[in-house]
């Protein structure tokens, strides 16, 4: 898994950031990518990636200010035109729907594929075979809800000195003790997962917030986290400021990584006071106060979601 950040602005562009939109590299994992947020021009920052709207298989929204949905009627429409063909699931607050709805109705934009609009209120909003994705409600101006995105733990790897002791050489075998099926031997044994497999490797979490005052459903969502991404609007001396207008510090964003947990930090969704990554860097070094392992979000740079024992 990598996170890749497509704009980091907070409430409108500048000529340096775009505003709100990140995603969940999973080509690896599922031959996918999740989109968390698509603020205007979300689409434009994609064509100067590497990722393609026919492999994006699932939106998640925080919440429906501008700044983080404003891109979506744009990208739906072109992910027609670019091949994409598969199912599209979105999820998201009550209003979501009705959004997309009068959005692609008034502009008699035509959708090929099927588009499914999920609206919850919290909770456990999807699950399969390899993923987990927890929401809870956030403290803002509007309802702003945080994402828990937890990879099932996986089968260890197989021993395969211990396996050529058994005579099994390379195919559906392997698959099967992976899948933790016993195999006959034939010769009256049976051949148990635990007998060729390693440990099993923990899957990862990531936790990525809507805008957001300080609370406690945040730490909920980051306990133990092995990458919390969280809302940075504001340096620390501008701490009133970020609580009328509901949202975060740098320190208040590293405090929430320490009481709760989490591996490593990335700070996102920056004030236009800021200007660039010069002017970034004394956020940074503020939240390194309390969280080292603290970094910024930068567009179109792959940050890898690391595994911590």
């Amino acid at each position: 898994m990598e996170l890749e950040f497509l704009g980091t602005n907070a409430g409108v562009p500048s000529l340096q950031r775009n505003v709100t939109s990140m995603a969940l590299r999973m080509f690896e994992e599922r031959r996918t990518f999740w989109l968390f947020d698509c603020g205007e021009a979300t689409q434009h920052q994609i064509l100067r990636s590497s990722l393609k709207l026919s492999k994006l298989e699932k939106i998640f929204v925080t919440h429906l200010h501008g700044d983080h949905i404003f891109g979506l009627p744009g990208l739906l429409s072109s992910r027609a035109y670019q091949g994409g063909t598969t199912k599209l699931t979105m999820y998201g607050p009550p209003g979501l729907k009705q959004f997309i709805d009068v959005s692609l109705t008034l502009s008699q934009s035509r959708i090929e594929y099927e588009l499914e609009v999920v609206e919850h209120t919290g909770g456990t909003v999807y699950e399969d075979q390899e993923f987990t994705v927890e929401s809870l409600l956030l403290d803002h101006r509007v309802d702003s809800y945080g994402y828990r995105i937890t990879e099932k733990d996986k089968a260890g790897s197989l021993d395969l000195k211990r396996m050529s002791e058994y005579g099994l050489k390379p195919g559906p075998v392997y698959g099967k003790l992976k899948r933790g099926e016993s195999i006959d031997l034939g010769d009256g044994r049976m051949l148990k997962p635990e007998d060729v497999l390693g440990s099993p490797k923990k899957g990862r979490v990531v936790t990525i917030l809507g805008d957001t005052r300080p609370c406690d459903n945040v730490l909920t969502l980051a306990r133990d986290a092995d990458l919390l991404v969280h809302e940075a609007t504001f340096m620390d001396d501008l701490k009133e400021s970020a609580y009328n207008y509901h949202h975060c510090t740098s320190v208040q964003a590293a405090e929430a990584a320490l009481r709760a947990g989490a591996k490593a930090l990335i700070l996102t969704h920056f004030s236009s006071r800021y200007k660039d990554m010069e002017h970034l860097q004394p956020l940074l070094d503020e939240a390194r106060t309390v969280f080292p392992n603290t970094l910024l979000a930068e567009e179109l740079v792959l940050f890898p979601v690391q595994r911590h024992t």
